[in-house]
């Protein structure tokens, strides 16, 4: 095809509409980013201020992930019964409410309630969010448009991280959530943001022909596509689609492992497990921590150099994705993040043979800043995006479900068992994260497949096939 009609054709196929919709859905993963990246820079103004323990620190940075898993048991039944739209509202109602308890906390348990109530809302936005943005966009977008969750998610945690280099944790708490002068930067904005755009945004085309509202189907379908566009075959074959899978029941917890559906799962469930035991959580959470032990005079300095790699990387990642495709970046990804990994615990094995500090510095900071770039590239939102493209809408809820879950549990136990492996062996906990990445590398190779160019359909069809 000749550059120049491929390009405008590229540029009809994106109306307002759909960049409309998906600036709306991506408010919830703004917040989801504020809430991930608080804990880090908050840490040491809480344990002392408060006089919490290591244990009780522990419970409050991984309490967002418990009242996440939560959120994500009943994410997917509440998806497919409400719709996503109305769905997105009620996570914006518990991320309210969480972060006003904070705000307003006078001892820890305010503190931890608040903590629930935001976990609880992100584990439904975790869910969500890349399901409704890749129902909403075109085949060739779908990979660009879906990543943009993940850059978002990145833009909201390192706000927090930078906020937190100059401010308390207190200071954080008020000053970016409820302050009017700095409303901008909160974590109630976005909510509030969302909720009015919910109003003015269609609802999942997809969701509504499984519903059974044709009308709607269509005129939603035509607004996300541009009054100019046919969508007939478009539209006809997710008609279709949708109702050959209605034939069958609704897939329950139980009916996921069929050999039918038992592909599918594995890959999604395979790379939350590989995305979340790769230590992602152990560095968004502890990275202030981590520079100090590895010899930092503070951990701010690395925070930013964090910061500074993370965002345009993401955004990299999301230029890249219906270009290069979602395997070879997940590759190229898993193996960034397993030499950083890796980089990172020989800064610890340098420092437990008392070698040069300024080699123990530059390999903890090069191996953190590599593990940051890869991870942003691919690991932090393909697994979401495949996720969102490989389930059937009539297995769609539970096996979502299954998914976020799995995410969740994950991110729980390797964020409260962080700081008790750094005891253990800071150099193994870094070696052990590394070989998990090592063999994530062996996971997509074999398994994953490429889902780039491909309808939800054809990509749903196939897999179910195998």
């Amino acid at each position: 095809m000749d550059p120049l009609l491929e390009r405008r054709e590229l540029s009809q196929a994106v109306p307002l509409t759909l960049v409309t919709s998906t600036a709306v859905a991506v408010a919830g993963s703004f917040v989801f980013g504020i809430s991930v990246g608080y804990s880090s820079p908050a840490q040491t103004g809480i344990m002392l201020d408060l006089g919490l323990s290591l244990a009780e620190y522990s419970l409050f940075a991984s309490i967002l992930t418990i009242g996440a898993m939560l959120g994500a048991i009943v994410s997917g039944s509440i998806t497919e019964k409400v719709g996503r739209r109305y769905a997105m509202s009620i996570a914006d109602a518990f991320c309210i409410a969480g972060w006003l308890s904070i705000v307003l906390s006078k001892n820890h348990w305010y503190l931890y309630a608040g903590r629930f109530l935001v976990g609880c809302g992100i584990g439904l936005f975790s869910y969500v969010v890349p399901v409704y943005i890749s129902e909403i966009t075109p085949k060739n977008l779908r990979g660009s448009f879906a990543t943009v969750n993940q850059l978002m998610i990145c833009c909201g945690a390192s706000l927090a991280y930078l906020l937190g280099t100059i401010l308390s944790w207190r200071a954080l708490a008020i000053l970016g959530k409820v302050s009017i002068v700095n409303l901008q930067y909160s974590g109630v904005a976005p909510c509030l943001f969302q909720l009015l755009g919910l109003l003015l945004i269609p609802e999942s085309p997809r969701w509504l022909s499984k519903v059974g509202h044709y009308q709607e189907f269509e005129v939603a379908l035509q607004k996300l596509r541009g009054n100019s566009v046919d969508i007939f075959e478009e539209a006809e074959e997710i008609k279709e689609f949708t109702k050959k899978l209605m034939h069958q029941k609704e897939a329950s917890l139980v009916d996921l492992f069929q050999k039918e559906y038992i592909h599918a799962v594995t890959v999604g469930v395979g790379l939350m497990v590989l995305q979340q035991f790769g230590g992602v959580n152990a560095i968004c959470f502890y990275a202030s921590e981590i520079f100090v032990s590895a010899g930092f005079s503070s951990g701010n300095s690395g925070m930013i150099a964090m910061v500074i790699v993370e965002v345009p990387m993401t955004t990299l990642g999301m230029l890249l994705m219906d270009k290069a495709g979602r395997r070879p970046l997940l590759l190229v990804s898993a193996a960034g993040t397993c030499l950083g990994c890796f980089l990172v615990g020989l800064s610890f094995l340098s420092q437990d043979y008392q070698w040069a500090k300024d080699l123990n510095i530059i390999l903890a900071l090069t191996g953190i800043l590599v593990y940051t770039g890869s991870f942003s590239l691919g690991m932090g939102g393909i697994p979401w995006v495949i996720m969102s493209e490989i389930f059937p809408i009539n297995m769609k809820g539970s096996a979502g479900s299954l998914v976020t879950l799995v995410s969740w549990l994950g991110s729980w136990i390797v964020s409260y068992t962080f700081n008790f492996l750094m005891f253990w062996s800071s150099v193994g906990t870094f070696f052990l994260f590394a070989s998990i990445c090592g063999f994530t590398v062996l996971f997509v190779a074999r398994l994953v497949p490429e889902t780039k160019g491909r309808t939800l359909e054809d990509i749903q069809a196939s897999m179910s096939s195998l």
